[in-house]
């Protein structure tokens, strides 16, 4: 099965949210259905996170379907790969979170990322992963905040490993990362 993974990483506000979705938007399918499925790992926890989400709903527009999902991704990208068009994952960093939130030890965020990989490479449909950068900032100063820090990272990497295409998004600008671009002498 052809896989067709792209990961978009960025510092907070840079742009890779509004990038992905305007690069899922793009896809070209030769499905009869051409539904597009927006993957959720937000908690809304207060009425600005609510207004920031339907802002995002507006964004998308009607032809998207959003499915909220924090901790088990896997299983909706399963769910819904067979009919898909396409799927958007906003985001990995959040999801990483969640994972803490709901008191995953080491074991079950290895085993939630491996669940992340395969359910990826068997997706049929190009599948958009979102998550921020957290390698560029200071280390911080209590336990919580690192291993959340250190969890985000190691999923970032393993994501970008397996992804087909990598862009980094700075100040509203796309970088390819991988593959890597070819450069002219």
């Amino acid at each position: 099965m052809k896989k067709n993974i792209i990961f978009v990483i960025g510092g907070c506000r840079s742009g890779k949210s509004f990038f992905a979705l305007n690069q899922a938007n793009k896809v070209e399918t030769n499905r009869v259905e051409k539904n597009k499925y927006f993957i959720a790992t937000s908690v809304p926890s207060d009425s600005e996170m609510e207004k920031r989400v339907e802002k995002h709903q507006k964004e998308r527009g009607e032809g998207w379907h959003t499915i909220e999902e924090p901790v088990r991704i896997h299983e909706k990208i399963n769910q819904y790969s067979p009919e898909a068009g396409v799927i958007l994952v906003d985001c990995l960093t959040l999801w990483a979170a969640n994972l803490l939130f709901h008191s995953y030890d080491q074991a079950q965020i290895d085993g939630a990322i491996k669940h992340l990989e395969n359910s990826l490479e068997q997706c049929g449909c190009p599948v958009f992963l979102v998550s921020n950068e957290v390698g560029t900032g200071i280390v911080p100063e209590n336990k919580l905040a690192r291993q959340f820090r250190d969890i985000a990272g190691f999923v970032n990497q393993r994501i970008a490993k397996i992804a087909d295409k990598v862009v980094m998004m700075v100040a509203g600008i796309d970088v390819q990362i991988k593959p890597r671009p070819h450069r002219s002498n």
